[in-house]
């Protein structure tokens, strides 16, 4: 038998065995294809579902607003129906207010004292005796008895001195839910739902004007409902046979369903072991042509250079000898070299990916911590915004009453509300930790004085098995900040420190001066033995002076996955209701705020360090003030001439205009930007112009008043904010932080308007 024989026979024992291989790996590629698909539509189904219910959850924040608002509390109806049409000002959105039996007695769709509907809207009366009047209650799909389209309702109770006296619901247009399926850019091929507690379409991604409204079939109601979540064969109303995967959104009790085509299910399974199959087919291919041209060749030197192959299979450099033939001997040269350069190639390779890779995750996580903090920011500094202004009025009418008081029980009873609302303020300033810096709220201090100030804040948060210790450079450089959340930072950073010594320990807070340059910006000019292994810098810091106030525990320490995720919003390790994962996110944000930077470090069993770089100011840090005692309140300082009050709210608008009229000034009031650049321009020249920021319309109080300086230089502009996202850029303009005390706007305004009386004398 002739060697090429013996060798086709080899190669067909080999082949035989390598076929069946194939053929299984290709049966359990597309097996696991299929689970891996399955557990992602899965995954993508209940992600849909938590976002379908944080909108939900969302409009019920608007609800439960509304249910604490004052007018209704007392009773004002009229002044509750303006405000809740101001929250649904479009006709896709209704706001109702119903009495427990069902008798509307508010609908924004109608003019207030319409004839209204004498129930509610909805299966809401159906929830109530199975989930209770409490909580939050969201309706199935019906035909809205006023705007006659389909809508659903989210409802919320108001209690009234401990008791339930009103449910206040908010009726929305179906159509609303549809740009939740356009903005997840689920594949074309998939038919994804949203359908009610009785299986009736409120969604859909695919031909949604035909199809919502309609009920699903009985047998895929009867599925879902009795599971939270799941995958079942079904065939869609429009007649595809599909895999239906399901999940349940929490707050309403609706479903989500995900439908994928049976075609497309097998398709992408199919893809993958169709490539796997023919890539070893290919390599079986290749082998035998192979075999057949080595045939010839003597079988000694073929089994050596096939042991020299091995060798480069396995990442080694052959170690071939001469055989005596030289085509065999060439080729096993080449391989060695090839060898050689594959081995240096692939190193080279490992450590560029390497790289790549970590400066990859680095611009990921500092982008997804960029993003939720501003996210975060947003919503917590809109929430500022409203309670800043709800404050002004409280602080406003309450200096007039302590101005008026006659009896001293009286004042007493006022002076203790004025704590409270200052109380109040201390917490919208915390709101105000994750949005964008307040220019109005910053300060320059001095970083030790700061230090010693908050100390008493953060020994009330420690334990007595804790030592707090605080050292200072002499004298320490000043800083600009905002000192309501420098103080925050420092006791979210002791009470981290705390839960991370349970058994005691040393707490040591410090405040260095130190110069950063280009060269010493990588290792930010840290002590020997600090930011080793475990370190996260959240993000870079240009040259300059800083002042690094530097929070060292020596607890139990992070591990490494704790450190990567640390600076995330909502992160905690600690357990149900000790903690809320906001500590050291509002540390980092503070620092960003601030122009600088937070540097943390920790390993387990060595403790933790959290540096802060503050950016040192240019201006001296003023000499602290002698806190004045709260006492009764003395004589409206007294002032003259025309303020132009530009104010949205009407309830801050009322109290101030009548605070500014008892001080002597004469009040010509505008409720927004627009309002005030016609009387303007309608020939009013006020002594000074007095505005808020924020406003509705295309003209803000920055806007307004960048409008004054152009067309009326000498005429002064005060702007007021309790927050906002802009920042009044405009020379001679001064900002006054919300809620302000009324001696000191009638001091600014008086002083404003007197030097505009100068200006425009010269």
């Amino acid at each position: 038998m002739r060697i090429r024989t013996r060798l086709l026979i080899l190669v067909l024992a080999i082949l035989v065995p390598s076929f069946i291989a194939a053929a299984l790996a290709v049966s359990y590629v597309y097996h696991e294809e299929q689970k891996s698909q399955a557990r992602s539509i899965s995954e993508s189904t209940r992600a849909f579902a938590l976002l379908v219910d944080n909108e939900l959850q969302t409009h019920a924040g608007i609800l439960r607003t509304l249910a604490g608002s004052p007018a209704l509390q007392r009773g004002d109806l009229k002044a509750f129906y303006e405000h809740a049409r101001q929250m649904a000002p479009t006709r896709e959105t209704v706001i109702v207010l119903a009495e427990p039996d069902g008798r509307q007695l508010i609908n924004t769709r109608l003019p207030l004292g319409a004839p209204l509907p004498t129930r509610r809207s909805g299966n809401t009366d159906e929830l109530i005796p199975r989930l209770g009047p409490d909580r939050i209650l969201v309706s199935n799909l019906f035909m809205a008895p006023v705007g006659k389209r389909p809508d659903f309702a989210i409802q919320v109770p108001v209690k009234i001195e401990g008791k339930i006296r009103y449910f206040v619901m908010m009726g929305l247009n179906a159509s609303l839910l549809q740009p939740l399926l356009a903005r997840q850019h689920f594949r074309d091929e998939w038919i994804v739902s949203i359908v009610d507690r009785d299986g009736v379409m409120l969604a859909r991604s695919r031909q949604p004007e035909q199809f919502v409204g309609k009920p699903m079939r009985a047998r895929s109601r009867k599925i879902i409902n009795a599971a939270d979540e799941g995958v079942y064969a079904s065939r869609t109303l429009d007649g595809i046979d599909v895999r239906a995967f399901f999940s349940t959104v929490p707050v309403s009790e609706w479903k989500i369903l995900v439908s994928i085509p049976n075609s497309e299910i097998r398709r992408v399974p199919l893809q993958a072991a169709a490539m796997l199959g023919g890539l070893m087919a290919a390599l079986l291919a290749a082998g035998v042509l192979a075999a057949r041209r080595l045939a010839t060749r003597a079988i000694v030197p073929i089994e050596y250079l096939g042991r020299s192959a091995d060798e480069l299979r396995q990442g080694k450099e052959p170690a071939y000898r001469p055989q005596g033939i030289v085509e065999i001997d060439n080729v096993a040269l080449r391989m060695a070299e090839a060898g050689r350069q594959i081995r240096q190639s692939q190193q080279e390779l490992e450590r560029r990916v390497a790289e790549a890779v970590a400066a990859t995750e680095r611009v990921q996580g500092a982008l997804l911590k960029s993003q939720k903090l501003e996210a975060l920011g947003r919503l917590t500094g809109g929430i500022a915004h409203e309670f800043n202004n709800l404050l002004q009025t409280l602080t406003t009418a309450l200096q007039l009453a302590a101005f008026h008081a006659g009896d001293d029980k009286m004042r007493g009873l006022i002076q203790t509300c004025k704590k409270t609302v200052q109380r109040a303020t201390a917490l919208t300033g915390q709101l105000g930790s994750f949005g964008r810096v307040q220019e109005a709220r910053q300060e320059t201090v001095d970083a030790c004085h700061q230090l010693r100030s908050a100390r008493q804040l953060m020994a009330g948060a420690l334990r007595d098995d804790i030592v707090l210790q605080i050292e200072c450079d002499e004298p320490a450089w000043p800083v600009t900040v905002e000192p309501l959340q420098f103080d925050l930072a420092l006791l979210n950073l002791a009470i981290n420190a705390r839960d991370a010594m349970p058994q005691g320990g040393l707490l040591r807070i410090e405040a260095r001066n130190i110069a950063v340059d280009a060269a010493a910006d990588a290792a930010l000019a840290q002590p020997p033995g600090q930011h080793a292994a475990g370190a996260l810098q959240a993000g870079a810091l240009p040259p300059g002076d800083y002042v690094r106030v530097s929070v060292i525990d020596n607890g139990c320490g992070m591990t490494p996955e704790v450190l990567a995720r640390a600076l995330d919003p909502f992160y905690t390790t600690k357990g149900q209701g000790r903690g809320t994962g906001l500590g050291l996110p509002q540390a980092y944000a503070f620092a960003s705020q601030s122009q600088g930077l937070l540097v943390l470090d920790s390993a387990p069993g060595k403790g933790t360090r959290v540096d802060l770089y503050l950016p040192r100011a240019r201006q001296a840090a003023p000499a602290p003030a002698q806190g004045a005692p709260v006492g009764g309140a003395g004589a409206l300082p007294r002032a003259r001439g025309t303020v132009l009050f530009v104010e949205d709210d009407p309830l801050v608008r009322e109290a101030v205009s009548h605070a500014l009229a008892e001080s002597g000034f004469e009040v010509l009031a505008a409720d927004n930007g627009e309002h005030a650049v016609a009387l303007l321009d309608g020939g009013a020249r006020p002594a000074v112009v007095f505005s808020d920021i924020v406003m509705p319309g295309t003209v803000s109080g920055i806007d307004l008043a960048r409008i004054v300086r152009q067309r009326y230089p000498s005429l002064p502009v005060v702007l007021a904010t309790g927050y906002t996202e802009r920042q009044a850029c405009l020379p001679g303009v001064q900002v006054l932080a919300k809620p302000y005390p009324i001696e000191k706007l009638v001091a600014l305004l008086a002083g404003a308007a007197q030097d505009g009386v100068h200006t425009e004398m010269r």
